[in-house]
């Protein structure tokens, strides 16, 4: 009975990390091109999940699966251009102040927009219910949200690994003086890693929220933990940072069945051991710009 309960929640706590990987991958992105702390990002995921709220009842939980991160997407250009890309060689600070007033701006509009109180959100009615494999309960959502990230990260990985964007936006995080020299301009590139950045953190939002609830602080609540894992996995590594969210989710189901109280205590002293031992993260590579 011990062995199902703690697969269970093992199960539980990587759907939790895999969430929590779109969210993040999203961060170190921005961060390792543009050398901002977009601490606006789970405002980000936040609206993406009020926006599943507002356009399910018209076009679906599949259709809002497409749309709210689109929609985040294209915000997220609007203030690439207006504000983001004002910061980009300024004090680090500064981006940061800037990203936490916006959180804070978000916040409060989806609470005068929609109010304080949590908002009702289920699961869709295909994806109910649970696999039984002996001893074992499994959700059908949990298992199909499991399966759609990983093909969400293949595909992330193939367009940063295998096609031209992603040479370009790799080298720009290394050293983007040598790529302007080649006459590259990264402005669009730019825009391009926000777009996705903030319409992963949207589509985090949308799978997450039949799970958590909808409510304005949503965001505030899951950006640290995002934060945990980029720094864990490594700023400017792909796989560090989702090798960093397996083991984060893994540890957090392990500990709520054995520990709950403790829980979220050894996501942070496993964060602070790594830091101690390997201060870059598992897998963080040398950003010249950054040293």
């Amino acid at each position: 009975m011990f062995v199902a309960l703690l697969t269970e929640q093992i199960v539980n706590g990587l759907f939790t990390g895999a969430i929590t990987l779109l969210i993040a991958l999203g961060l170190s992105l921005i961060f390792s091109l543009g050398g901002i702390v977009n601490l606006a990002h789970g405002a980000f995921y936040a609206i993406g999940a009020y926006l599943a709220v507002s356009l399910t009842p018209s076009i679906g939980y599949g259709g809002s699966l497409v749309a709210a991160p689109v929609a985040v997407g294209l915000l997220g250009l609007l203030l690439e251009r207006f504000l983001f890309r004002r910061f980009y060689r300024a004090d680090p600070i500064l981006s940061l102040l800037l990203t936490f007033g916006l959180a804070m701006v978000i916040e409060q509009l989806l609470r005068m927009a929609f109010g304080a109180a949590p908002l009702p959100y289920s699961i869709p009615r295909a994806l109910r219910g649970q696999f039984f494999l002996g001893d074992f309960v499994l959700s059908r959502y949990r298992l199909t949200i499991l399966a759609g990230v990983v093909v969400i990260v293949a595909a992330l990985w193939w367009l940063l690994q295998r096609t031209a964007f992603g040479r370009v936006v790799r080298a720009g995080v290394q050293n983007p003086d040598m790529v302007g020299a080649l006459g590259i301009s990264l402005a669009p590139y730019m825009g391009a890693v926000v777009f996705l950045g903030v319409g992963l953190a949207a589509l985090a939002g949308v799978m997450l929220a039949p799970i958590a609830g909808v409510h304005p602080a949503m965001g505030a609540e899951i950006l640290t933990g995002a934060f945990v894992v980029v720094v864990i996995g490594g700023l400017g590594s792909f796989w560090g940072v989702v090798l960093a969210a397996l083991i984060v989710g893994a540890l957090r189901g392990v500990m709520v069945t054995v520990y709950p109280s403790a829980a979220e205590a050894a996501v942070y002293a496993l964060m602070a051991l790594v830091l101690l031992l390997r201060p870059r993260g598992l897998f963080g590579e040398r950003i010249l710009r950054f040293e």
